[in-house]
């Protein structure tokens, strides 16, 4: 989290026709930044947070404090961040074990868990398609304790969503690599070196910052951020289906997160 990270949220928020702004991080600073974030307009949070175990935790972060973490999400909590997220890679060999008890922090109704397919996006470069566990095992291991109910996915939603159906809470789960949405995927990024990111899958970035550098009209840089998307990779689906496996791409890191 930059040092001044609150102040490019007001400065989006002044944006006309923007909706809503919304921020993924690894909680370190969260606590101690959540009420200037608060007040300069953002509404969602989604916090990284891979393990229950500190030991463990440190380990898949590379010395990240646990309860500095933890501290955030309750900070996030009390400053009515909405929605609310935590994000759990789960790596076969790794952590799958806690899949039920990182589950069950949803059972509040305050907080939702997403659960995301590894993908090849370490920056240890650790990736290999053997430690995926896929959305469908996630699940059954969830249903183990709690039941659930599937709602119907809304079109372009990277999650399958579901609810607890004995009470409040949901969990999602993001299956990018067993059962791709390619179809109708609608994102786009834009990477922290000014690169337009059509698809994750893809190593091909359009290099946006010439334009911004060199005072392009509006125009112009409309016209290249169209020409990006319709040149955006058919994906990982089409990647799987004539290669059957996948490279490591990239760090995630290197796109915002």
């Amino acid at each position: 989290m930059c040092k001044d990270i609150e102040n490019l949220v007001k400065m989006l928020s002044e944006v006309p026709g923007l909706l809503s702004i919304s921020m993924t991080t690894n909680g370190f600073f969260l606590a101690e930044k959540a009420p200037a974030l608060k007040k300069a307009g953002l509404k969602g949070v989604t916090v990284s947070l891979h393990s229950l175990k500190p030991d463990r935790f440190r380990k898949i972060t590379g010395g990240g404090a646990f309860e500095k973490v933890l501290a955030g999400i309750n900070a996030a909590k009390q400053y009515g961040f909405n929605p609310l997220k935590i994000n759990a890679v789960i790596i076969r060999g790794c952590n799958e074990d806690e899949v039920v008890d990182l589950a069950s922090l949803a059972t509040g109704g305050d907080v939702t868990v997403r659960f995301i397919e590894y993908m090849p996006f370490d920056g240890e470069r650790m990736w290999g398609m053997e430690k995926v566990v896929g959305g469908r095992e996630i699940i059954a291991r969830i249903s183990e304790r709690y039941e659930l109910v599937a709602l119907p996915r809304e079109t372009g939603s990277t999650a399958k969503i579901y609810k607890f159906a004995n009470g409040p809470g949901e969990i999602g789960v993001i299956t990018s690599i067993t059962e791709p949405f390619c179809s109708d995927c609608d994102r786009i990024r834009l990477s922290a070196d000014g690169k337009i990111v059509p698809c994750l899958f893809d190593k091909t970035g359009f290099d946006l910052k010439p334009l911004l550098r060199n005072g392009a009209s509006d125009e112009a840089i409309s016209d290249f951020i169209r020409n990006a998307v319709l040149r955006k990779a058919p994906g990982v689906e089409t990647l799987l289906n004539k290669y059957h496996t996948l490279e490591h791409i990239r760090p995630m890191h290197t796109i915002g997160g």
